[in-house]
């Protein structure tokens, strides 16, 4: 399996296209949520790549792309924190 591969070798920076792509959700759940403990344990960054919003949830700040611009940047660690997410656009102004 191409995460436990990633994770082994103990690298700053994972890229992840879609790591859970070809998993049914259960095991989809369970991986992420082994990705996010491992990454945080090891003070890792991830960047992953996702076209699924559940999945994008795990992130600490989710980047929405289209047509290759960034048209919205939401930080997560608010959200987990209890305080208001920061939503950001790309021309610095907050909602």
């Amino acid at each position: 399996m191409g995460v436990a591969r990633a994770l082994v070798v103990n690298p700053e920076i994972i890229f992840a296209d879609e790591p859970t792509g070809n998993l049914d959700s259960n095991t989809s759940q369970e991986v992420m949520e082994l990705m996010q403990k491992v990454v945080r344990e090891k003070q890792q960054t991830l960047v992953m790549v996702t076209h699924d919003n559940h999945l994008a949830s795990f992130a600490d700040r989710i980047f929405h792309i289209i047509d290759g611009k960034i048209v919205q940047i939401e930080d997560n660690r608010a959200k987990r924190s209890g305080l208001q997410a920061d939503v950001v656009m790309p021309d610095g102004n907050g909602e």
